[in-house]
């Protein structure tokens, strides 16, 4: 049987990964508070369904969270800043992702033309 701590430090490893805290889990997952604080002050186990809320909540699947060998919040392959942007961005709102983009590509634009006044 999984240890509580175990789940505990896996729900820590996954906010930490996206810079939650664990108020904010509970709202993303759309759980209370005090479910999450039974969970790490009475150790108390949490049920399947409050489980998957949170699974939810983190984007992520119940496979992916008990696979604790590896975090599917996390890309090698990536350095934590970037990591850390594509976390951020995949919590945004649509309309909050739409204004990245035009932000982003604006900010690109103008490098494009500041080189090609170097040139």
């Amino acid at each position: 049987m999984i240890e509580i701590e175990e789940i505990i430090n896996r729900i820590d490893e996954l906010t930490k990964c996206n810079g939650w805290s664990l108020y904010k889990l509970s709202k993303r997952a759309d759980i209370s508070p005090s479910s999450i604080n039974n969970i790490y002050n009475r150790k108390t186990y949490p049920t399947i369904p409050t489980l998957e809320c949170i699974c939810d909540g983190l984007n992520i699947s119940l496979s992916e969270f008990f696979d604790f060998q590896e975090n599917p919040l996390r890309d090698f392959s990536m350095s934590e800043d970037e990591q850390t942007l594509l976390n951020s961005y995949r919590n945004l709102s649509a309309s909050k992702k739409a204004l990245l983009k035009a932000y982003l590509k604006g900010i690109n634009d103008s490098m494009v033309k500041s080189e090609d006044e170097v040139d």
